[in-house]
């Protein structure tokens, strides 16, 4: 963790956020979120109005943010413009219908209100309440003109609410909230581009119900996807099996074998400016695969043979995208690295070896050394976003 919030207090040093919560079932929510904002590196301050603490106490608020919380308007008179003023982003969740309404018709009668009105920033309502209310026209006419005036709405989903029924109006989920927040944060670097990335593992089938593939969980690939979308590119992500959660805001494509992969990757390497191969493509497939389900008897011969090579067949192309590979190794083997990078007509190699303590599959975490044709770099052991935006970094560098 000590390592996790250096990284991304070099990425987010100096931000901070202005909380909004407000009168909601969901305002134990807030605790988490505050939680999480933190250990991104940024420093959050809460404004809370009165409703909001029929629901849970400012004490718990200071707290979580380790400051102190801000409840009316008349305990610290100025503080209605020195919160937004000091404040990067505002972001107010939960965001009730009455605080929706009060900030699309200018009235300000209480903190939360009247911080809106003075802040000049960025601002995002991740809205809670009843699905009745939430598809109300009035209420959505409120929320259409604060859109129209670039307010960034995050969720609601669509779940079980607090009145026992089932409909559209739970908050957000806060992992949606804190990444929304940390894109809004994010200098937009990559807004021109368009950026193909492929994730996971393939799987090469023996039978309709044996297959050959791999370790790998995805994780960096999607890492990277998450991270290009943040900094303003359009991404696409093409990946293998996988339990992750798919990318918000990221066109995904689902496929299963190294062909389907290559078939993916053609069909969208055309618009892309970027091609970043962190999947983990299995070396070999069956040389053939029997359409029904091998009898369990005695020894089994399976003959193999190499399954296509994405990263050759693009660099092949007349027009190329920007190529970034990866290099799984056991062992500190970055002379192979060096050489597939030169084979394969690379721009960038990410090499990694996954029998180093906390680098290896299904981790969070990633020691890497990016190598390209002007310079090796070596990054300590990372999370996997930051690892993500340390490769796009370089990658910007090279190609300034």
């Amino acid at each position: 963790m000590k390592n996790k919030r250096k990284v991304l207090k070099k990425v987010l040093k100096n931000k901070s956020v202005l909380l909004g919560v407000s009168g909601s079932v969901a305002s134990y929510k807030a605790v988490d979120l505050i939680r999480r904002l933190r250990e991104e590196g940024l420093s959050v301050t809460v404004v809370m109005t009165e409703a909001a603490g029929n629901f849970i106490t400012r004490l718990s608020l200071e707290v979580a943010s380790q400051n102190r919380v801000c409840t009316d308007l008349f305990s610290n008179p100025m503080a209605h413009i020195t919160l937004p003023a000091n404040a990067d982003i505002f972001i107010v969740a939960p965001a009730t219908a009455n605080i929706i309404g009060k900030f699309a018709n200018g009235i300000a009668d209480d903190i939360l209100s009247t911080c809106f009105l003075s802040f000049k920033g960025k601002v995002a309502i991740a809205p809670a309440m009843s699905w009745r209310i939430y598809e109300n026209p009035f209420f959505q006419d409120n929320l259409k003109a604060l859109l129209s005036r670039g307010v960034v709405q995050i969720g609601p989903d669509k779940g079980s609410l607090a009145c026992g029924e089932e409909g559209m109006g739970k908050m957000a989920d806060i992992a949606t909230i804190v990444e929304r927040i940390k894109s809004m944060l994010t200098k937009k670097d990559l807004q021109d581009e368009k950026v193909l990335v492929t994730a996971g593992p393939t799987r090469e089938f023996i039978d309709p119900v044996r297959f050959i593939s791999n370790r790998s969980s995805g994780k960096m690939g999607y890492s990277l996807a998450q991270a290009a979308f943040r900094r303003g590119a359009e991404v696409t992500l093409i990946s293998g099996h996988s339990t992750l959660d798919r990318p918000d805001g990221v066109k995904f494509i689902s496929v299963e074998t190294s062909n389907d992969m290559l078939d993916a990757v053609n069909k969208e390497i055309e618009s892309s400016t970027v091609f970043i191969m962190s999947a983990a493509v299995s070396d070999f497939m069956p040389l053939e695969m029997s359409e029904e389900k091998i009898e369990k008897s005695g020894e089994l011969f399976l003959r193999l043979k190499q399954t296509p090579d994405i990263v050759s067949e693009v660099s092949k192309k007349r027009k190329r995208p920007f190529i970034i590979g990866f290099a799984a190794e056991t062992g500190k083997h970055t002379e192979r690295a060096r050489r597939k990078l030169k084979e394969k007509n690379m721009d960038m190699i990410v090499f990694n070896d996954v029998t180093e303590p906390g680098s290896g599959f299904d981790a969070d975490t990633n020691k890497v050394i990016i190598i390209d044709e002007e310079k090796e770099t070596e990054l300590p052991l990372l999370p996997k976003d930051s690892v993500a935006d340390a490769i796009l970094a370089r990658m910007i560098e090279i190609r300034a």
